[in-house]
């Protein structure tokens, strides 16, 4: 019997909401639970009470902010945040979510982009290496903004040697970009939020 994934939808639209619901019941590849959340404000709540795998979620409502709070949140949980997207949303704040679906997505899309997220997870699962500490000393960096020669200059390094230390933590994480090291970083409690809200905001890849 295929595990149980389960799924919390939030997205104030009824429609929208039961038909992403409807076309998710159908991918036979998936043995889905699902839990719909019409109102934001309800949101915490039921990711405490249910714990689930996956939250779909409007990034309109949900903000970039809330995206890393809402991972904080649940103690590190390996929660998979996918952008439920239906209006124009800035490129930034989409590169937060683990995956993005489209309401125009057929349900062939949307079963790959599952299968993507399922897949990845189990494939980084089965071979993360830890990071050593000055690793983790160079992902504080690129999450506080720094550049790459910023970087070196502060461990006293040089700038080859951050570069292939940030490709080094690509491939131990698979994580390629500073807003997916930024909401590792948080979840593992390398930075707090309140320290790096400027870099969130500004952060221009």
């Amino acid at each position: 019997m295929k595990p149980v994934l389960k799924i919390v939808v939030a997205e104030p639209s009824l429609i929208i909401r039961k038909g992403l619901l409807s076309v998710l019941k159908k991918i036979s590849t998936l043995n889905i639970e699902t839990t719909e959340v019409p109102d934001m404000q309800q949101l915490t709540a039921t990711l405490s009470w249910h714990r689930p795998d996956v939250l779909i979620v409007n990034p309109a409502l949900a903000g970039v902010a809330s995206v890393v709070q809402i991972k904080k949140g649940l103690g590190g949980a390996m929660l998979k945040c996918v952008a439920l997207q239906h209006s124009l949303v800035d490129v930034s704040v989409l590169k937060m979510y683990d995956e993005v679906i489209s309401v125009y997505d057929t349900a062939e899309q949307i079963k790959a982009k599952f299968d993507k997220l399922i897949h990845a997870d189990s494939e980084k699962t089965e071979r993360q290496e830890p990071l050593t500490e000055r690793e983790k000393e160079i992902i504080i960096g690129v999450v506080k903004g720094m550049t790459n020669k910023q970087i070196a200059d502060k461990l006293c390094l040089s700038t080859h040697t951050v570069i292939t230390h940030r490709r080094n933590i690509a491939g131990k994480l698979q994580i390629h970009s500073p807003a997916g090291l930024t909401i590792y970083a948080i979840v593992n409690k390398f930075v707090d939020i309140n320290d790096i809200k400027d870099s969130i905001y500004n952060r221009e890849e």
